[in-house]
């Protein structure tokens, strides 16, 4: 517990500073943690991180992340995906020059490993463009999420939710990850009112514990993809705590449906 709570002090030190100063310093920083994210993933299914596939799944994953179109002016208005596209098409003419030993089930992992962190990481960029509060409102679902399901689940845990692909989260835990994170933000949308726009107050509470099964969801996710390659954390980058992915799961799930649902 000490050395997690020490790594997770450091990783927030290193963390918060950037949140606060967004734009193009938290961009690049959220641009590399989702390459490094990946590059977990391709470990994971043991492929080489500095190889030619490797090289182009973390460029694919950063050019969604960081709004290109925003910098480079030629770029269309969908620059990032634009970008994102056409290293896809490099990775799938493996397919061509390596016909014998690179099918399309192998450029298949790559392509949506890419695709899954950086959309997820790309609308945590979206959200802090849209402003300090809805990314804060976002983080402290997630935070609220995970404590309020850890500390109920080892409590008062007895019925399994899904033993398969997590044998310690329990049925109890989950539903007090989601009581957790509508009491959170019920208190923040009580000191920030536009930070719920343009939803009604109690539609918002509601939309919060659609978030919150949807963090969790996140988490399930990842720990069936670990299960199926027999991993116990997805890296060791963050002492105490695993890999980039470990701590971004449920994020990579929660932006993109707050996204949909207009909040930024």
């Amino acid at each position: 517990m000490k050395k997690r709570m020490i790594g997770g002090a450091i990783a927030l030190a290193l963390f918060v500073p950037f949140l606060l100063i967004g734009d193009l310093p938290f961009q690049l920083l959220i641009g590399v943690l989702a390459m490094l994210a990946v590059s977990e993933l391709l470990r994971m299914r043991r492929l080489e991180v500095l190889s030619f596939e490797g090289i182009l799944t973390m460029l694919a994953t950063f050019s969604l992340v960081v709004p290109l179109q925003h910098y480079l002016t030629f770029l269309p208005v969908d620059g990032s995906f634009s970008i994102f596209g056409l290293i896809m098409f490099f990775i799938l003419a493996g397919t061509v020059f390596s016909s014998d030993t690179y099918v399309f089930d192998d450029a298949a992992f790559p392509i949506l490993s890419s695709l899954y962190v950086g959309i997820g990481f790309q609308n945590l960029v979206n959200a802090r463009m849209a402003g300090l509060d809805k990314v804060s409102l976002a983080l402290f679902i997630v935070w609220a999420t995970d404590t309020g399901a850890y500390v109920i689940g080892r409590r008062m845990g007895r019925r399994k939710l899904l033993p398969t692909v997590s044998p310690n989260k329990t049925i109890e835990g989950s539903l007090g990850g989601i009581v957790s994170a509508v009491v959170v933000s019920f208190v923040f949308m009580l000191f920030d009112r536009d930070v719920y726009a343009p939803h009604h107050f109690l539609v918002m509470l509601i939309l919060v514990a659609l978030f919150s099964v949807f963090a969790q969801f996140g988490d399930l996710v990842q720990s069936a993809i670990k299960r199926r390659f027999a991993r116990k954390d997805s890296g060791k980058l963050i002492p105490g705590h695993g890999g980039i992915l470990d701590r971004f799961d449920s994020m990579i799930f929660v932006f993109p449906i707050m996204h949909l649902f207009g909040l930024f």
